[in-house]
């Protein structure tokens, strides 16, 4: 009777905890609804821990332990894929992993014992085995490739066994692996543990405890392991993955075990007190705020010397346009002014080497793309608004001056500067030259080519912003140059794009003209320093609000236009023509609400709140306490592409930073 009070309370205790982020057994057991959940880890070095809710590998992205090899290529690598524990009682064994094999088969069933899931501080769930009761945390450690797990027994009325069987796959993340003869199978001993590499250039895998454990080998392939998330986008989705063995090792009720996989080996008696540090220095994920705080954090990329901003997880790297873009949200919008000066102070050691015309070296891509310069003075200027003026001229007057002289002069690559409109014109006919990228057979998808509306919004901005910093200076005959051609180039602008309609055409090629709704224009309006007046961005944010508002962000394209194609879905080509055909991107909200609060300032505070509240929906689905790349444009809006994306997550937190000064956020 007394033991199974305890069982009671301790459900008791768990049914009532105020989680923000939290699911119980009606969902885990329920795998449609359970798998699509998934979890995030990084380590602010490159590597990631990443899965289901219930550790249920769904995506060839998936794994405990995924770090960069760079002896091998500049891809990351699954080397841990997963862990399986089974827990053992009077010699019955009770299996608590999840895995997909051909045929559509789950086995084991484990999430038949899954009782809770909830993610504060680190993500921690409860299995319920008859009597047994067995808590799961894990972290990955900072600046380290290493994950740690602890498994706490709650409950038990006999004597109990833990068995954790590790599958390995040691392979690049875009590929699959299959049953060889080339993969070793020896092992070495180690502290409370073994070390085991499958292939030559690839690290060692450490695997300890912190208390002694027995490790019996057993090699042995699983084939056909299948991933539901590569199916349905057309990949290949089946491999096979080598299990070397397992270790073993019995638990008393309120002892905790800490398992430890990663490059190096480690003293193990620390084990127990690096877990606990970990746990100190995660911060709590319990409100939307928090979660996108956390989130913002996980895609930080650096080390002593440098910084860079990852664009997304789990397929994305380090673009130069994201980078900018995110970097305001994802640093100055949290207080955090260190971390944007050194990412930016990163990123101008590329940027001078390219105004330079020398090779551009270091991670941070694509800073070629005639819009990333001017991404680049809109997060300086960022800079300014959230800092100040006196240190954003002493840090980034310089750069941001160097780079409207490389424009003027015409020795960017790819934009041409004209004298007479003081416009400039890009050539995207051929290849994407914006951040509506996709390409189908070689071609862009959406070909936004010659004057191209936010292009040359940036433009003049940065025209304005360099004639203010000249003038701060003291150098008033530049700063007046500067000035003259942003009028011209202002008023080029408003002829050029602004139309009868009371919208701006999305760009204008020779005699080709694109009236296609598209939100674009958006950034236009927000811009501190716009060629719009007040009224023309009420008209524009009207049209918006009608054609491409939704609850998860702003529409690509209007539903109007026949090019409409808003499901995400299908094989590559598809997918591809459909990216900003009226997909849902989440970033351009914060140029929509920024609009919003400069026409209609506290007025339109209580619509600017229904816009945020179905992305905090979003927190406790995919991947959870994060935004994913992109929704569908037609209801219910389903998420899609990369789990994780830097540029929503940080738009979501400046908008919500300008917000304060109403909101006690």
């Amino acid at each position: 009777m007394a033991a199974r009070l305890v069982l009671i309370l301790i459900i008791i205790t768990l049914k009532y905890t105020m989680s923000y982020l939290r699911f119980d057994k009606t969902l885990l057991t329920n795998l449609e609804e359970a798998l699509p959940k998934e979890v995030l880890r990084t380590n602010r070095s490159g590597a990631y821990s990443f899965s289901s809710i219930l550790d249920s590998n769904t995506r060839k992205y998936h794994g405990l332990l995924v770090v960069p090899v760079p002896e091998i290529d500049d891809e990351n690598h699954v080397l841990l894929a997963s862990l399986d524990e089974t827990v053992i009682q009077h010699g019955a064994e009770f299996n608590l992993g999840v895995k997909k094999y051909a045929g559509g088969v789950y086995a084991p069933n484990g999430h038949k014992y899954a009782l809770d899931f909830e993610w504060d501080k680190i993500p921690t769930t409860i299995y319920r085995v008859g009597g047994v009761i067995l808590k799961k945390e894990k972290v990955f450690q900072h600046f380290e490739n290493r994950v740690l797990i602890r498994y706490t027994l709650l409950k038990a009325f006999s004597q109990t066994t833990i068995r954790l069987k590790p599958f390995l796959a040691f392979r690049n993340v875009k590929e699959l692996t299959h049953e060889n003869s080339v993969a070793r199978r020896d092992y070495k001993l180690v502290d409370n543990g073994i070390t085991i590499r499958l292939y030559d250039n690839y690290p060692e895998l450490f695997m300890q405890t912190d208390k002694p454990t027995d490790f019996i080998q057993q090699p042995n392939w699983y084939h056909n392991m299948e991933y539901q998330r590569e199916q349905e986008l057309g990949y290949e989705f089946s491999e096979d993955q080598f299990v070397p063995g397992y270790f073993e090792f019995q638990i008393k009720q309120g002892e905790s075990i800490v398992f430890s996989a990663g490059l190096n080996e480690v003293d193990t008696t620390t084990l127990a007190k690096t877990f606990d540090e970990e746990v100190e220095v995660h911060k709590p994920r319990s409100s939307f705020r928090r979660c996108l705080v956390n989130a913002a954090h996980q895609f930080h990329n650096g080390n002593d010397k440098e910084d860079y901003i990852m664009a997304g997880y789990p397929w994305f790297r380090c673009r130069a346009r994201d980078t900018f873009v995110a970097l305001p949200g994802l640093t100055l919008a949290i207080d955090e002014k260190e971390s944007f000066e050194k990412v930016m102070d990163t990123a101008i050691k590329s940027i001078n080497k390219f105004l330079a015309g020398e090779k551009v070296t270091g991670k941070l891509e694509e800073i070629e793309d005639p819009d990333v310069l001017l991404w680049a003075v809109w997060s300086i200027q960022q800079y300014q608004c959230f800092v100040s003026r006196e240190e954003m001229l002493q840090r980034y007057g310089g750069i941001v001056d160097a780079i409207i002289d490389f424009i003027l002069k015409g020795k960017h690559p790819k934009l041409e500067y004209e004298t007479a409109t003081a416009l400039i014109r890009v050539e995207g006919t051929e290849k994407p030259v914006t951040w509506m990228n996709s390409v189908v057979n070689g071609y862009p998808v959406v070909p936004r080519s010659g004057y191209v509306v936010e292009i040359n919004a940036l433009w003049y901005n940065a025209l304005v912003f360099a004639s203010q910093i000249n003038s701060a200076w003291g150098n008033q005959e530049k700063a007046d140059r500067l000035n003259s051609v942003a009028i011209v180039c202002g008023k080029s602008f408003v002829d050029t794009f602004l139309n009868q309609h009371g919208y701006l055409l999305d760009y204008v090629d020779g005699d080709f003209v694109s009236w296609d709704v598209r939100p674009n224009m958006l950034i236009a309006t927000a811009l501190e320093n716009t060629p719009l007046s007040k009224q023309q961005c009420k008209g524009i944010v009207d049209i918006c609000t009608r054609e491409l508002l939704t609850k998860k962000g702003i529409r690509s394209l209007t539903p109007k236009s026949g090019a409409y194609n808003p499901i995400y879905a299908g094989g590559q080509v598809q997918r591809d023509a459909a990216y900003h055909q009226g997909t849902v991107w989440p970033w351009l909200l914060g140029f929509y609400i920024e609009t919003r609060l400069k026409v209609w300032k506290q007025s339109g505070l209580s619509f600017i709140d229904r816009c945020l509240v179905g992305l905090e929906e979003e927190m406790s689905y995919h991947c959870i306490g994060t935004l994913p790349e992109l929704f569908d444009g037609n209801p219910p809006f389903h998420g899609r592409g990369a789990s994780s994306f830097a540029m929503n997550v940080a738009e979501i937190l400046r908008v919500r930073k300008l917000l304060s000064k109403y909101y006690n956020y």
